[in-house]
């Protein structure tokens, strides 16, 4: 056992000693309850209680928290009966939960980064479809909840418009690595030397 924890728990030792000692001074001094005999009270339990978070802090249990420092998030809000279920969406970053009309709008935002993440033709026409059937889906729902207003998507002139900003970038690209070329051929070898080392 370290010399650190056993002086901790001899502290402990003393604090409960303490709490037993006036349990029984108050038991021997007062008629009341036969059996409340030997039981602290709630002032001295409330007493060895924070004799022990003082020894806490002594030690430095309380040091670098998580959080230490910052607020306590949502203080200004309202109470919200499902705060829990909001924060772990929050923090997890789920996404699909609620109704389909809200997430469907969403996954419309988004759709566009999406279809440019893709390589392959065929991959963004079956996201596409893959899109559309949900959405023709949630509009035949009878469950209730707010309607749905996103719009389907054309999959041919999607797909136009994904090899036109694909081509965009792939022009893009060649420029850029054009001008390094340029840029490099223009240096001495002792600046190409450098700028690979940088690399």
């Amino acid at each position: 056992m370290t010399d650190k924890r056993r002086r901790s728990d001899s502290r402990l030792a003393a604090a409960r000693y303490q709490v037993e000692r006036a349990a029984g001074a108050d038991a021997a001094g007062s008629e009341e309850d036969t059996s409340a005999v030997g039981r602290p009270t709630m002032d001295q339990r409330a007493q060895y209680v924070e004799i022990a978070i003082q020894q806490a802090m002594r030690r430095g249990d309380f040091d670098d928290l998580p959080g230490a420092g910052r607020p306590i998030p949502g203080l200004d809000r309202a109470h919200d009966p499902d705060w829990w279920i909001r924060r772990k969406i929050e923090r997890e970053g789920l996404t699909g939960l609620g109704p389909p009309a809200l997430t469907l709008r969403k996954e419309d935002a988004e759709l566009e980064a999406r279809i440019d993440a893709l390589t392959v033709e065929a991959q963004v026409r079956e996201l596409l479809e893959d899109f559309n059937r949900r959405v023709v889906e949630a509009r035949r729902q009878l469950l209730g909840g707010p309607p749905v207003v996103t719009p389907l998507r054309d999959v041919d002139e999607e797909i136009r418009l994904w090899h036109e900003r694909r081509a965009a970038r792939l022009r893009a690209l060649q420029q850029e690595r054009e001008r390094e070329a340029a840029a490099l051929a223009a240096m001495t070898w002792r600046e190409r030397r450098r700028a690979k080392r940088r690399r």
